[in-house]
This record gives C-alpha cells, structure tokens and sequence, in this order.
C-alpha cells in the first residue's frame, strides 16, 4: 500500500499541467507556505493575488526537483481553503487560522494525508545553531590552510547561489614544479562525476522515447551476457545506473588492461556477481560503461559524441573533453599527483595514463576532464531541473528521477551532520545538516573531485583537486554549506586528519608487534623456472610470469610489476605506497601430477579469488617445432604403434588403430595433454642432438615409454 501511494505521489510531484485557473480571494493567503507530507515529501506552495483579489497558485515538490507544478483550482471561503490537480485527481482542504499563517489540512488522493502548511517567512525550526550572516568569509584562508595539511598541490572552486554562479577561483598551483597557478580554466580529471553526465544523456534518449528505464538491457543490446542466463535477461536500463546489478566493482579488468569497450561488453559474462539482482547496492563502473555504449548506440554515434551534441554544445562547456591528450594540448592544464597514506609523504607527480590517451573505454564511467567555469554551468543545468536558458534540455521527470532515492546505501552515517544515504541515477543523495543533498565525487589517477547541491536552499558546488585520493573536496563543499547556510562551522578538516592519523597509528602498531599474516622461514614448493609462463582468465585476461633473478616480473594485461616471495608458493608485489598494486598477492598451485597449472589472486574481495589457468607454452604452437614430434612410437614387442601427425596448422594428432583420433593439447615443455581426457599426459623426449626419441605416455600415474621408429 504505502509503495502504492508513494508512486501516486512520485507521479504527481513529477508532472506539470498548464497555467491554473483564478479563484476569488477572502483571506490574506497570498505568499509561500511549506509543508512536509508523510514525514519526507517538503513541499512548498506558492499563492498569488492579482489586484481584485483573484488567487492563482503552484506548487513545488523540493525532495523530488519539481518546481512550479500548477495548481488546478484554488477557492477560499470562510476561512476555508481548497485545491485540485486533476491529471493526478489530488484535492487538498486546510483550515486558515485567523493571523493567517498556518492552515491545517489533508491531501487526499485515492487516500487522505495530514499536510499542515506554515508561513515561509515564519522563523523555521534551525538545524543548528546559527553562526552569522550567510557568508563566504574567511573561506580563502580556510582553503589555504587545508590544502597545507593534506598536501594538495591545487583547488579549483564554483560555487552557485539562488541561480547564479557567485565565486569561480583557483587556488595553489596546477604544476608544482614550475609554479604554474590554477585558474577556473584550468582543466583537471572529474573521474565518477562523469557518471551523472551518462545518465543525462540516456535521459534526453528517454524523452524522445529511444529507451524506457526499466526495460531490459538486452531490449538495445541483444549481445548483452552476464555471468547467469537469469541475470542477462532480468536486468535492466535502470539497474546498470543505480548500482544494484549484483555484481561487485571488478575494476581490475579495466584499470589493468587497454581492452576496448567491445572486448570489455563481451568480458562482462565471465564475472562473477557477489548479491542477487536489486538487493544490494555495491558501486560498479562496468555497469555505466555499458550504459554509456547503450547511449551512444541509440545516439547513432558512440558516447562521447552524444554527451558533446546533448550537454557540451547547449551547456556551452567548450572547454571540456575525453581525452588525456587533448588535456595536455590545451594551455592550461593540472599536472595529476599522487603521495603516500599519511601527511608525511612527499608529493610525486604521476604520468598521465600513456595507454589511454583519447577516449577510453571506461569513458562512461569517469574520463571527462573539465573546469570549473565549465561544471558550474552542468551544476545549474542540474540545479534547474535539466533546464538552460529557459529551454528544457532534459526532461523535469527525468531530472527528478536521477535526484530520487533508487537503491538504500547500507550503514549508519559516520557523523551526525549527515543523513542515511542512497543512489538516485547518477547521484548519491543524503542530508547534510537536516537539508538534502545532492552529490557525486570523482577520483582517477591523481584528480579528486566533488559536486555538490543543497536543491531546496539552491546553493551548489563544485571543488577540482589533482591530488589523487584526498578528502579535501568534500571538506571544502561542507565547509561553504556551512557558511552559506549560516551555521556554525563544523571541523571537517581536524576531524578528517585526526581520523587519518589514528589509522596510519593503529598499523603501526601492529608492525611493531609483528602482527603479519606472512610466514616466515619458507620457500617456494617448485624450481623457479617452473613458475615461468602465461595464466589466461576469458574476464580478466592474461598474467605472464617472467624469472627475474630469485624474484619474478609479472605482466598483467599492460601492467608490470616485480613480485617478490612472501610465503610458500605465494608472492606479492612489493610495497610502495605510491603504487596502486601494491602488497597485490599472487599464489601458484599445482595440479595432481605435481606441475603449476594456476595462478588465484584475490582481485575482488567478495567473490572466490579470480583463477587464472596455465597456457600451453608458445614453442608448442609452433608448426616448426611440432614437426620433430611427426612419426610412429611403440612399446617393445608391441605390433601396433601409435602414430602422431600434423592436422590443420598446428593440432598435434595421435592416431591409434581401430580408434578414433584423439588430440593433444600443448601444455608446456614438450608436454601435451589427451583432450577429453583428465590426468592423461604425453611427452616428448629428446636426445643429446635434439632429435625426439621417445614418447612418455603418462595415463593416470601409470608411465610406460614408447621408442620412436627411425
């Protein structure tokens, strides 16, 4: 029931009818009044009065983002006051009190709702001790100071009032070696901000009706697979932009590799989902990537084209792209830093990513580098409603939606200043300090970012860093909340650094008690030469494992890392806190017979450690070398030998009379294993010359030895 209803009023906040009729006026009532609806809905009704007394009204539905949703019919008679909204057959009656500022009533539609109503100019119930007047001083000093103590090198600043953009600043530099400011054209990495930019996109499609949110996804991509036929038929437009597909982050298949967004889709099959479908919110870049391609699909171009033609060009941010390299083209541009896990590590500049120069893969997701000049013109565009210049580029329906609770976020808030969270389309909501917040941070390599708005006190902002990983965007958004809200100031930034350090001490501690999970005092199970070759997972990809001395070199898909022994048959790649692989573990297992056939790392908490199975060694894919294998083998006294052939390129035959031809598949050395069948091995053995002798036919623990005929 209480479902039900709330869609009703979802739907009636979300329309907008034409202009209302006139109603005779007896009473004051003119002016704003709010009210709150089932203890959540803040609404707010606007009344008018023309000069003979006629009254016309709209109202506003401040949590969802509707504003100036027109009111049917308005009558007040002896003190009584009544309205309609027929698309939604709504009716409200209220009482008036004599001073005229409060009118207790009731909402009825298809049932009846308290909804008491109060003067907007009456003095509201605060939130929090007021400070001072609304004001933005002492904010540079503050900046400044915060930006010392987390070592941010540079900030830039939008901040939007009542409809305008009020400050737009730069602070701190953007290259810290040549002392080169931040401007508000400086452009910098928004990272997942990008996301809010897809879902609008996809919204403008719905509005010319290309896409429903809540059809399958296979509806517009029919290659569309996921990891259980249940799951790639069941989930829809709605569920890859809300966090809920049921598939944890994976993030390594794409932070690791240089696939392409085709090969990525297709990968998508092989990953394994941690929750059921719509039961857990889990953050998931993969699922707004392909929601991107979805877009860019049904634009008739690809993604970025569709965001530049339905945002960039109306919004006018012509200083915005998706490209690293066209960043580093423009005159002004943050160099990306990254530093340790505490206060005391030292800045280190950070390539831009070198295998992703121009639109990547995961664009959808989180690659679009911007200004603050720029993102104060999205900012408005969302804080209006998907509205520019009085044109309405995306629709209020929509743009509501994405400000709409879609999916709980679990777990308390870490400080009472804040609300229970939860993702709308787009944006996480919550509550800052009683009032809704609207947001969505942004961190990439060496860029931290935040947008943020407060819809019913129409104060916004948005904070650039190119400090990887900082906290100070958020710090700065609250702090001009604050300021703007007329509160007292809440230490954010003491808060966050004394949080910082307790951590960084607590394992210290445990070091300095030997706390470890390491085993001491042990060594590998296998020659180290053994180790050596490449590990293939269909979702993944490959790791190819290198000897490097008493150490190994491990290439994962295009990263390459050293990994040092850290106990038995695991290894790990060495700590470096500037190193985003760091202490990353790699553990070897062997097979019944003895041999490496695996490797398994924890690459997603969640689910079972990703397994990556041994590939056959190049050499035994090699026409050349398979033809020394050519020829017939037997055992002493045997009349029938078994031949071994070529078949096709490079398919090794073995041939046994009256039986059909089995197929071996290369393993390593100059091994091969019986396909369609488990624990049969054959190996070829080689004389002081070179030249193949011998056959070791290996069938289940059983070995016997076949000469090869001259």
């Amino acid at each position: 029931m209480r479902r039900s209803m709330m869609g009703k009023l979802a739907l009636l906040f979300a329309l907008v009818l034409a202009l209302s009729p006139l109603a005779t006026a007896q009473a004051p009532v003119a002016g704003d009044w709010k009210g709150v609806l089932m203890g959540q809905l803040h609404i707010v009704l606007h009344i008018s009065s023309a000069k003979d007394g006629t009254l016309t009204a709209t109202m506003d539905s401040v949590d969802q983002g509707a504003n100036g949703i027109p009111v049917t019919t308005i009558t007040l008679k002896d003190g009584k006051l009544s309205m309609t909204v027929d698309a939604v057959h709504g009716t409200y009656e209220g009482t008036v009190n004599k001073d005229a500022t409060e009118i207790d009533g009731t909402w009825s539609q298809g049932q009846a709702m308290e909804l008491n109503l109060t003067r907007a100019d009456a003095a509201p119930a605060q939130t929090a001790a007021p400070a001072s007047r609304p004001s933005l001083d002492g904010l540079d000093d503050f900046i400044n100071q915060a930006m010392k103590d987390w070592k941010v090198p540079g900030l830039a600043l939008a901040v939007v009032q009542d409809g305008k953009v009020t400050l737009l600043k730069g602070y701190g530099y953007r290259d810290m070696e040549r002392k080169l400011p931040v401007t508000p054209q400086t452009l910098f990495a928004i990272g997942s901000i990008t996301k809010s930019f897809t879902v609008s996109t996809l919204g403008m499609e719905m509005d010319e009706g290309k896409v429903d949110w809540d059809k399958p996804v296979r509806d517009y991509l029919p290659t569309f697979k996921l990891y259980t036929p249940e799951l790639t038929e069941q989930m829809t437009i709605r569920d890859l932009i809300t966090h809920r597909s049921g598939l944890p982050r994976h993030d390594l298949v794409w932070y690791s590799s240089d696939f392409s967004r085709d090969d990525l889709l297709k990968r998508l099959q092989y990953l394994e989902p941690s929750k059921s479908l719509r039961t857990t919110f889990q953050y998931n870049n993969l699922m707004f990537m392909t929601a991107g391609y979805i877009a860019g699909q049904l634009n008739g171009t690809s993604w970025e084209d569709a965001v530049t033609a339905r945002i960039f060009k109306p919004l006018g941010m012509t200083g915005t792209n998706f490209s690293e390299l066209d960043t580093q083209n423009s005159a002004d541009f943050a160099q990306p830093y990254r530093k340790g896990h505490d206060q005391k590590a030292e800045l280190k500049k950070i390539p831009f990513d070198a295998q992703c120069p121009n639109r990547c893969a995961m664009g959808p997701a989180g690659e679009i580098n911007s200004n603050v000049s720029d993102m104060s013109k999205y900012l408005l565009f969302h804080m209006n409603h998907g509205s520019v210049d009085g044109k309405q580029l995306l629709s209020a329906n929509n743009s509501a939606q994405m400000q709409t609770p879609q999916m709980a976020i679990p777990g308390a808030p870490g400080y009472a200043e804040m609300g229970e969270g939860s993702y709308g389309m787009g944006f996480f909501l919550s509550t800052y300090r009683g009032h809704k917040e609207v947001d969505h941070g942004g961190n990439i390599d060496g860029f931290s970012a935040e947008l943020a708005f407060l819809p019913a006190d129409r104060i916004g902002v948005v904070v650039l860093t190119n400090l990887d990983g900082n906290p100070l965007p958020n710090i700065v958004a609250w702090s001009v909340f604050d300021r703007l809200l007329g509160l007292s100031p809440t230490p954010w930034n003491q808060r966050l650094l004394a949080s910082e350090a307790g951590g960084k001490k607590a394992e210290q501690e445990a070091k300095d008690k030997g706390y470890t999970a390491q085993k001491t005092g042990t060594h590998p199970s296998h020659d180290l030469k053994e180790y050596v070759g490449d590990y293939s997972h269909p979702g993944y990809g490959t790791i190819s494992i290198a000897q490097d001395g008493d150490h190994f070199t491990m290439q994962f898909n295009k990263v390459t890392r050293k990994l040092e022994h850290f106990h038995y048959d695991v290894y790990q790649v060495p700590a470096d806190p500037l190193d985003p692989f760091e202490k990353m573990k790699v553990m070897f297992v062997s097979d019944v017979n003895g041999d490496i056939s695996s490797v398994t790392m924890p690459l997603q908490p969640d689910v079972k450690d990703i397994v990556f199975t041994r590939m056959p060694d190049r050499q035994l894919l090699d026409p050349a070398v398979l033809r020394g294998f050519i020829g017939d083998y037997s055992a002493e006294g045997s009349p029938q030998p078994i031949h071994v052939s070529i078949r096709g390129e490079n398919s090794l035959i073995v041939s046994v009379p009256g039986q059909p031809d089995f197929k071996l598949n290369p393993k390593r050395g100059t091994m091969f294993a019986l396909a369609d069948f488990q624990g049969i091995t054959v190996e070829f053995k080689q004389d002081a010359t070179g030249n193949v002798n011998e056959m070791v036919l290996n069938q289940m623990g059983t070995v016997v030895v076949l000469k090869k005929k001259p």
